[in-house]
């Protein structure tokens, strides 16, 4: 039975504007409705509720600080604010030109029936080499001879390369064949060498080895770590991880000579442990062409350690380094792996194997005009 037009009013005055501005509901129970509209509307009981949600937001705002403050500090700095534009602009040029890559004989540093070895081009992506390699394969078969048939490869990465990389890539053509020589890698069983033209300024070692921490900061960047918080927790799950690296300076300004790579190894004895920031604010007015010798495989290893050193490399936008250079704009870093040596997955014959040097490694030994 509707009630009469008086009684509603008293059980229900008129809510100010202020709190709603048209009503946001019909009332159906009026006894209980009035309560809840006493409650919204008496300013001590709104003023209660505003400080309790801002307590529960500062102590989730504490707690999260707490938690931050508990992951170690990153010693390199963050991304350059340019970096995120040219990175897209590297990346979507690398798809483009995806579809139009096709190597060749000249491209093959070595082959057999368990792997296959190949010059990577600069500014190519792993998975678009490894795409080429069926196609590879059937043009360096000797279209004169008989071809028996067989089952097609089961082709893998045994080694990866940034993008911008050039050099060295293992290919393997069976699964087991891959698990043995991926596991070579990750062991730590196969000596490597890269070759970087690096910007700064012109370093007072000639040979150094450095470790250090190496991990994903909380913006998932990676980042160089001290050597003392290897193993901490970091964002995300993970934990900072030992990185050690032995550079060696080949040119300055020009004035140097190419030599072939060491074969003796790096004692622990001999790393210098990272514990603090690296070289920063120094002027980048020497071109520095350096070998590396990674102990370690990490993501970016070389290209963070350069940075710590104060040479970052040319073209690595990522990490500091200059992309625009005496009247010229670098499309890529200049790195190049350089050399691999292991033992034969198969056979364990010892395998040592070159890349041809890029173009920059040779012009490093011209000084300047």
């Amino acid at each position: 039975m509707p009630l009469p037009l008086p009684f509603r009013s008293h059980i229900l005055p008129p809510i100010p504007s202020l709190f709603f501005s048209p009503p946001l509901f019909s009332i159906k129970n009026p006894s209980k409705t009035s309560a809840i509209v006493r409650f919204l509307c008496n300013p001590c009981r709104l003023s209660i509720m505003a400080d309790k949600t801002h307590f529960a937001s500062s102590k989730t705002n504490d707690t999260n600080d707490t938690q931050l403050s508990n992951y170690p500090t990153p010693l390199s700095p963050p991304l350059p604010a340019i970096s995120k534009e040219l990175e897209l602009n590297r990346a979507m040029s690398a798809s483009s030109k995806s579809s139009l890559l096709s190597l060749s004989s000249k491209d093959v540093i070595f082959d057999d029936e368990w792997m296959v070895v190949v010059n990577k081009p600069q500014g190519i992506y792993c998975e678009t080499v490894l795409s080429s390699i069926p196609q590879l394969l059937n043009s360096s078969t000797d279209s004169t001879e008989p071809r028996i048939q067989t089952n097609p490869p089961e082709l893998h990465l045994a080694n990866r390369l940034d993008r911008d990389t050039s050099g060295l890539m293992v290919i393997t053509k069976s699964h087991k064949v891959a698990g043995k020589l991926v596991k070579a890698f990750t062991d730590h069983k196969v000596r490597k060498t890269y070759i970087a033209m690096c910007i700064g300024s012109a370093p007072k070692w000639d040979r150094i080895s450095l470790k250090s921490g190496h991990g994903r900061s909380k913006f998932g960047v990676w980042r160089v770590y001290a050597a003392s918080d290897v193993g901490r927790s970091l964002p995300g799950g993970s934990s900072v991880r030992d990185m050690a690296t032995t550079f060696e300076v080949l040119s300055v300004n020009g004035q140097g000579r190419f030599k072939e790579p060491s074969k003796s190894r790096t004692n622990e004895e001999e790393l210098l442990m990272v514990e603090d920031r690296g070289v920063t604010g120094n002027e980048k007015n020497d071109e520095v062409l350096i070998r590396a010798y990674p102990q370690s495989g990490r993501t970016h290893q070389i290209r963070l350690h350069c940075q710590h050193l104060g040479i970052p490399i040319r073209g690595d936008v990522k990490y500091e380094g200059v992309y625009e250079w005496r009247g010229r704009i670098y499309d890529a870093h200049e790195l190049h792996a350089e050399s691999l040596s292991f033992d034969h997955p198969v056979t364990g014959v010892r395998v040592e194997l070159r890349a041809p040097l890029p173009l920059w490694t040779m012009q490093a030994f011209q000084p300047a005009l």
